[in-house]
């Protein structure tokens, strides 16, 4: 069987895009947040990714996709405490937002044809 390429995978280059955007971000919090909520976030990104790429992988997808909805919930509750606590600004807050909800759709999208391929 062949490898799928990433061009098949819009999400994984969503989750990339989600990632480049964050990090360097989240290196720039002030020393009392980056190691608590920054580092929740950046291995929040990171699991988010691993669990992407071992779902691409395996043949029963569902339940490695399925925990990956509540996780983007997290990232997505964890970003606006980083607005909260005025850590970004409303534009990056309603940026990031809509990164997530990008993946968050695909993943939707992903969750919904393998549960049609399993009935």
């Amino acid at each position: 069987m062949a490898e799928p390429s990433r061009a098949e995978l819009p999400i994984i280059e969503a989750t990339l895009d989600l990632i480049r955007w964050f990090i360097p971000l989240l290196n720039r919090l002030p020393r009392s947040h980056k190691f608590a909520l920054g580092s929740e976030i950046t291995q929040a990104l990171y699991g988010l990714l691993r669990g992407l790429v071992k779902a691409r992988y395996s043949r029963d997808k569902l339940p490695l996709l399925e925990p990956l909805a509540a996780d983007l919930d997290l990232l997505q509750i964890q970003t606006r405490l980083l607005l909260d606590f005025q850590l970004i600004q409303l534009e990056r807050y309603e940026y990031a937002s809509r990164l997530l909800q990008a993946v968050s759709r695909q993943l939707s999208g992903w969750i919904g044809q393998q549960r049609r391929q399993a009935c």
